[in-house]
Order: C-alpha cells, then structure tokens, then sequence
C-alpha cells in the first residue's frame, strides 16, 4: 500500500477531517442553493406593483405608438370603459372605432408620455396610473396633428393578471406664454 493511501485511511478516522469534509459539503450546498435561487428571481416577474404598472405602461403605449392594435387591446379587460372629451364608451365600441380610424390610413406616427404617477391600493390588486402623453397623429387624409393630454387608467389585478378596467383621457391645459 502506497504512502499516500496510508495517510487517507488514516485521515478518515481523523475527527478534525470529518469537520472540514462536513464544512466543504455545506458550503458547496449552501452556493448551489443560492445559485438556484437567484436564477429563479431573476426568472419571476416582479411582484411589487410599483414595478409592474409602468412596465405595463411602457408595452400599452408602445403598441399604441406602433398601431399594432391585438397587442394594444389585449391590455384591456372586457368591461373597459372610458372616458374621453366625446363622451364615455365600452371597449367594443372602442375597438370599433379605433381599428377603423387604423384601417382607414390612420395612425399613430409617436406617442410618448412623462409625469408618470402611480398610485396602488394597499391589497396590491388595484392601481391607477396617471401621466401626460403627447401623441402625434396622422389622419386618413394625412393631416398631422399633436396634442399633449391628461390620461389616467385603472388596473385590476385578476388571476394573475393586469388589465385596464377603465381610462379618462382629456386635452391637458394649454401652457402660457410668458
């Protein structure tokens, strides 16, 4: 028998070798363990509403922006109501409507949005997020128009699941001259 295996079979009767072996196998645990743990966070969708709401804002506007109207409407929960300067409306009559405003060669040419302000119910389910978008505008006619508005839509949380349950969106004030 070799030196070297004399000194390992004496080493496992050792206790201070079972210690560090114990030691070794816990730490290697312990990082394949945490390893774990952090991919699976970063795999989980955030949890907190304060998050979740503008990333939500940012794919409602952005398939605005892009007139891509099954991901535009997909956003919204099928007892939607609005608010707008015409007057209140459901969502069919919306998407009625807009599709055709879209389809007839209409469209958003940008849409972007600032003073962001999100406010969460404290059961985490209900949201409502208010800001000022600016959206340029292209009629059929290929007339261009920009406005700044006041918008505020409201998000239940069911299932799972964010939707706009309902939107106020009105002309913002015009800005004085000084």
């Amino acid at each position: 028998m070799s030196e070297c295996s004399l000194q390992v079979r004496a080493a496992r009767f050792d206790p201070s070798y079972w210690c560090y072996m114990k030691t070794r196998v816990m730490l290697v645990a312990m990082l394949l363990l945490a390893g774990g743990l952090i991919t699976l966070r970063a795999k989980t969708p955030p949890d907190n509403p304060e998050q979740q709401i503008p990333e939500l804002e940012d794919k409602v506007n952005a398939a605005y922006a892009a007139n891509d109207l099954p991901a535009y409407f997909s956003y919204y929960a099928p007892e939607f109501s609005q608010w707008l300067p015409e007057g209140r409306t459901d969502l069919p009559t919306y998407q009625k409507q807009w599709t055709g405003f879209i389809h007839g060669g209409g469209g958003v040419e940008s849409a972007n949005y600032s003073d962001l302000y999100i406010q969460v119910r404290p059961t985490g389910d209900t949201a409502v997020a208010s800001y000022i978008p600016r959206v340029r505008t292209r009629s059929a006619k290929g007339e261009v128009s920009e406005e700044d508005n006041q918008e505020s839509d409201v998000f239940f949380k069911r299932g799972g699941v964010w939707k706009i349950v309902f939107l106020h969106y009105s002309p913002a004030p015009k800005k004085k001259a000084k």
